[in-house]
């Protein structure tokens, strides 16, 4: 049998990649995470964790100035966490990111974090919301994942209007 190399099971875009390393770097401090979420109609984060202690940490990956200069909707992403931070590679001018975020740095493999974000924390009305959005999208991949027969039907949960 044909084994396969590491680099083809990486994801192919680099933020893609970075998502999977913050993903994996948060895992080891016991958060649990779910890509391209949408908290609210017209928002999609790349990556949302959920701490041990119910801390949710909305983490925005860049993979370059260009990305990071195009992004219009992250102050928006500051509504739905107690913390925000960036994820970005060890090439990147960090220099461009705002201060007053948090920081990480990621590769395909882990991330740590660097700065940690202010704390802003939600409210109990808006936690409710972030964290149904969060278990029903995590479930719904789940059982596509499980039964692909489902995935016609099965599809991310769209957060209340």
């Amino acid at each position: 049998m044909d084994s396969i190399a590491p680099d083809e099971l990486l994801p192919a875009l680099s933020g893609q990649r970075l998502q999977r390393g913050v993903s994996r770097g948060l895992r080891g401090l016991d958060f649990v995470c779910v890509e391209e979420l949408v908290p609210a109609p017209g928002l999609r984060v790349d990556v949302m964790a959920l701490g041990p202690r119910g801390e949710i940490w909305v983490i925005e990956c860049k993979s370059g100035r260009a990305d990071f200069r195009a992004d219009r909707k992250w102050q928006g992403y500051l509504d739905w966490c107690d913390r925000f931070f960036w994820a970005v590679d060890g090439d990147f001018p960090v220099d461009l990111l705002p201060a007053e975020t948090g920081l990480i740095l990621a590769d395909a493999f882990d991330a740590e974090v660097v700065r940690m974000g202010p704390e802003t924390p939600l409210s109990g009305a808006r936690r409710k919301v972030v964290l149904r959005t969060f278990a029903r999208t995590a479930a719904s991949r789940l059982q596509g994942f499980r039964d692909p027969g489902t995935a016609a039907w099965v599809t991310d949960i769209q957060p209340p209007r």
